[in-house]
């Protein structure tokens, strides 16, 4: 038999409305905490997750300044910048840098060094940064790029401006260039101030100057898609480009004592003795400073570096040499001042000179000796043995108060670094350095400006402007004035050219130049004139070969020691150890415009150099003057 169930239908309906209202209240307290969550996202994190989405959405992306201009003394741009494009990669928007570069490397050609650049700039930077693979594209490599930018998500084709010098040698030495910021740099400077930059003075004016011709950065915030490819800009900030500077360096000047150095080595630099602006400063041979610009190869670095002409070398600056006999008019002068010597006293020279007790000769150049000779005569026919007995009398202590009244063996203060100071040698010196007493034959070999004494081309130039303005000193500069990017007439610093304190430091025993007596100035500057003007001067030949009257002294250097009763024979050393030539020098007599120092490594003509190169000094100046007039 079939049994039939009977449905308690007020307990089923109990039943489910009891399991409706548990779900009801369920979902509410689902929706409630759905609710209080999106609340909690968008009230109280809303600040933090709006930044993620604009960081996500927004680069914020630094824009550097304009580097300053250099110009010359006539307003001629010797540093400026020009238009370049450069590859760059921003790291967080992609996915693999070695794939990415692997990619670029086949569409166009990559050096080794670009990619070790890279590689070390992209631990110094930060992630969203672009940094810089390939500098200085061209419009094809740009093509090819910018057709296959679609496969190449972070990387990036920007326009900017490059250091670029249009003088190449000419004025390396006194520009220097601006290449990679490296480690170091990077421990040394404003990491903010460099953002979005790349370059840096390394030497020369570039890096005296740095600070005045960085300027200050910009930003800019780009929209960018997903891929982070840039939208628009939303926002930017301009950067505030580098003050300009305009230099007391004549290009025409420094492009003439090149091509007359030809393919000797050496330096010359020269000074307007007024205001101790410097209107040349050569170190030969230079070097090309647009190869730094953009990363130079490390094959290209190395023939510079292992080139025996050493083009890297700043002679200028930092070469020190014997100063020879162009030393020989200051001890004289001091001499004379101190009342060592007179005017009229005389020595016999008969070739050589001896120390009581000595058994050796020191030797005249002039192995028959000169006769009798009187300050004006050593100084004319550059008379080594008159100076021996002067030295002797003077002593070293006295030798070297004139060397340092003159500005040897000291910096000049010049505001380009890397000076060296030279060796101006005293008794202190000697046991200081050496751990040994002073000796009076060393007193002789001082006297003639050899021994421990070495000077830099810059102090010869010095010594010349000191003769020229009989003491008074100027402060020796490149920089002319330092104007506003924006506008030219804005002088931000101009140069003190006034005297400066003329002093050997706190002994009050010693005159300064300034207070020398007349007569003693010019019997120095009447035997610098005959130097170059008469038959029996070292440089006599000037008076025949020159256009204008230039007063000097010319030196001899050795560079390697020659036995007391040798003879020097350039034939049967190496090139390598021939004397240097030196001169010393300033024109004209009554109203001098220029001080010169010169030398001539391992050759002769370091004189007849400075003649032309006076010459064509005074014919620039009569150019700029009819220009004008």
């Amino acid at each position: 038999m079939k049994r039939t169930t009977i449905h308690d239908h007020q307990a089923e309906l109990k039943h489910f409305r009891q399991r409706v209202t548990l779900a009801f209240v369920f979902i509410c307290l689902l929706l409630l905490a759905i609710g209080l969550r999106l609340w909690h996202l968008q009230i109280n994190e809303h600040e933090t997750y709006q930044t993620r989405s604009d960081n996500n959405r927004v680069r914020i992306t630094p824009v550097p300044p304009n580097r300053g201009l250099i110009y010359d003394r006539h307003n001629r741009l010797v540093a400026e910048n020009i238009p370049t494009f450069t590859l760059t990669i921003i790291p967080e928007a992609v996915t693999s840098i070695d794939e990415t570069i692997d990619e670029i490397s086949k569409l166009i050609s990559l050096e080794e060094h670009e990619i070790q650049r890279f590689n070390q700039a992209l631990k110094q930077k930060r992630r969203f940064e672009a940094i810089p693979l390939r500098l200085n594209l061209d419009e094809q490599e740009r093509a090819i790029l910018s057709v296959q930018s679609h496969r190449l998500p972070g990387v990036d084709i920007q326009g900017g401006l490059q250091r670029h010098y249009p003088y190449g040698e000419a004025l390396s030495h006194v520009l220097g260039y601006v290449a990679q910021i490296s480690e170091r740099d990077l421990r040394n400077i404003d990491g903010s101030r460099y953002a979005g930059t790349s370059t840096i003075g390394k030497i020369g004016i570039e890096q005296s100057y740095e600070n005045q011709l960085h300027g200050e950065p910009g930003h800019q915030q780009i929209e960018t898609n997903a891929r982070g490819r840039a939208l628009r800009v939303l926002e930017s900030n301009s950067p505030t480009p580098g003050h300009n500077l305009h230099l007391t360096i004549d290009a025409n000047l420094q492009v003439k004592a090149e091509d007359l150095f030809d393919e000797k080595r050496g330096a010359l630099v020269a000074l307007d003795p007024e205001t101790g602006a410097v209107l040349a400063l050569v170190s030969h041979p230079g070097f090309d400073p647009n190869l730094f610009v953009t990363g130079i190869s490390r094959d290209n670095y190395q023939n510079l570096k292992t080139d025996p002409k050493q083009p890297l070398f700043n002679r200028a600056l930092r070469g020190q040499y014997p100063p020879a006999s162009t030393i020989k008019p200051i001890i004289a002068l001091h001499g004379l001042e101190e009342g060592y010597t007179t005017k009229d006293f005389q020595i016999f020279d008969n070739g050589w000179y001896q120390l009581e007790g000595d058994s050796r000769r020191y030797r005249d150049w002039r192995r028959e000796g000169h006769g009798l000779v009187d300050v004006h005569v050593a100084i004319v026919e550059s008379c080594d043995t008159y100076f021996y007995d002067l030295a002797f009398k003077m002593g070293i202590d006295s030798i070297h108060q004139s060397m340092h009244l003159f500005g040897l063996g000291q910096p000049t203060g010049i505001d380009i670094n890397g000076e060296v100071s030279g060796i101006a040698p005293s008794r202190d010196w000697k046991r200081r350095v050496i751990g040994e007493i002073w000796y009076p034959g060393e007193t002789l070999n001082v006297g003639i400006g050899q021994g421990y004494s070495l000077v830099t081309p810059i102090q010869l130039a010095k010594m010349s402007m000191l003769l020229a303005n009989h003491g008074i000193r100027r402060n020796i500069h490149v920089v002319k004035k330092i104007t506003a990017a924006d506008n030219e007439d804005t002088v931000v610093e101009t140069v003190d050219i006034d005297e400066i304190e003329n002093n050997i430091g706190n002994n009050d025993n010693i005159h300064p130049l300034t207070d020398y007596r007349e007569s003693n100035w010019k019997t120095i500057e009447k035997a610098l004139y005959d130097v170059t003007h008469s038959p029996s001067g070292t440089a006599g030949r000037l008076a025949y070969t020159g256009k204008n009257t230039l007063l000097g002294k010319t030196g001899t250097a050795q560079v390697v020691s020659i036995a007391q009763d040798s003879e020097y024979n350039p034939d049967e050393l190496d090139k390598n150890l021939h004397d240097h030539a030196l001169f010393i020098g300033y024109a004209p007599a009554d109203d001098p415009k220029i001080a010169i120092g010169v030398i001539v490594e391992n050759n002769k003509g370091a004189a007849d150099l400075a003649q032309e190169f006076t010459d064509y000094f005074f014919e620039l100046e009569q150019a700029y003057f009819e220009e004008e007039h």
